[in-house]
């Protein structure tokens, strides 16, 4: 079939804000990414610096940093421009450029939220065979495939996507170029689309949670058998942060998604602004800077160099 849009260009609405309302919203954003960029960039450069800190678990940190800055990336600096120049024009070239690098991001980061809580069981249910299973070689591999695979899934996506003619309207009432406000004025194509998303929800969704849920019942049942009130604390305080943003993250995303489209325009925006934008900031400060050694790295960097050796 061949891909007729009757529209060349998009117009986006973020918030159907009315003029007077945008600085604000505008002021809202701004410290959101930046805040994001700021805890984000400090958990990558302390792990880098931090020699002690060079294992598989605080790889994954890095990975889910980086991920985290390309999520909101992809989102808010072309919001920021929305809300402050009034241009919400996009074409389609841009908005499947756009979904492709939003799908890649949000698929990498399912993977490796779910390699973070499989980190996590490797080292609590089996420790002596931690270091063979997350060696440097299959900690190379992991990080390689789940670009390799997050780029893959959102080929997959975006082609599907952009088999859609657009003819009811050229509108969409959404922070980003988003695939569900898509379908809501397309008029043809989406049958392919359809079955992405059941594959999404299958593949990269479900399949990961699952897992991931199923890693950590194993660690609290092995948590509860510990004898030590302080290693099980420690244990518990690490994967009750990593839990809580994979519900956070999961709970928010399947939200948005399966929302009913007659659902408020308002009510989309905002959770899809909790997992696309808040999440990114919550992960380093629940998953990194909470973390002990993390802020004992950061303290050394902190101080002066004649003091560090103290």
């Amino acid at each position: 079939m061949e891909n007729i849009s009757y529209f060349g260009e998009l117009y986006i609405l973020p918030f159907a804000s009315r003029p007077q309302d945008r600085l604000f919203i505008f002021s809202i954003f701004l410290l959101i990414y930046v805040l994001g960029i700021l805890v984000n960039v400090t958990s990558i450069t302390v792990i880098y610096l931090e020699r002690r800190l060079h294992n598989p678990m605080y790889l994954f940190l890095s990975m889910l940093s980086i991920v985290d800055i390309c999520y909101t990336t992809v989102i808010i600096p072309r919001l920021l421009d929305m809300l402050l120049s009034m241009n919400n024009k996009v074409s389609l070239r841009q908005c499947f450029t756009q979904m492709f690098f939003f799908f890649m991001a949000s698929g990498s980061e399912d993977i490796l939220l779910f390699i973070m809580a499989y980190d996590r069981y490797v080292a609590i249910c089996s420790p002596l065979h931690y270091s063979q299973i997350l060696n440097k070689t299959n900690c190379l591999l992991i990080t390689v495939g789940l670009w390799i695979a997050g780029g893959l899934n959102s080929v997959f996506f975006t082609m599907s996507a952009s088999n859609m003619s657009f003819c009811r309207s050229n509108t969409i009432q959404q922070i980003y170029c988003d695939s569900k406000a898509l379908t809501k004025i397309a008029c043809a194509g989406t049958e392919l689309f359809y079955i992405a998303v059941y594959l999404e929800i299958l593949v990269l969704g479900l399949g990961p949670f699952l897992c991931s849920l199923t890693s950590y019942v194993k660690i609290i049942g092995v948590i509860l058998r510990m004898k030590s009130e302080d290693g099980r604390m420690k244990v518990f305080s690490t994967c009750s942060s990593h839990l809580a943003i994979l519900l956070l993250y999961y709970g928010t995303a399947t939200s948005a998604f399966l929302m009913p489209s007659e659902q408020s325009h308002l009510l989309h925006q905002i959770f899809t602004a909790l997992y696309s934008t808040i999440t990114p900031i919550l992960n380093p400060l629940l998953y990194s800077l909470r973390n002990k050694d993390v802020q004992r790295a950061l303290l050394r960097l902190l101080r002066p160099k004649n003091n560090r050796s103290k």
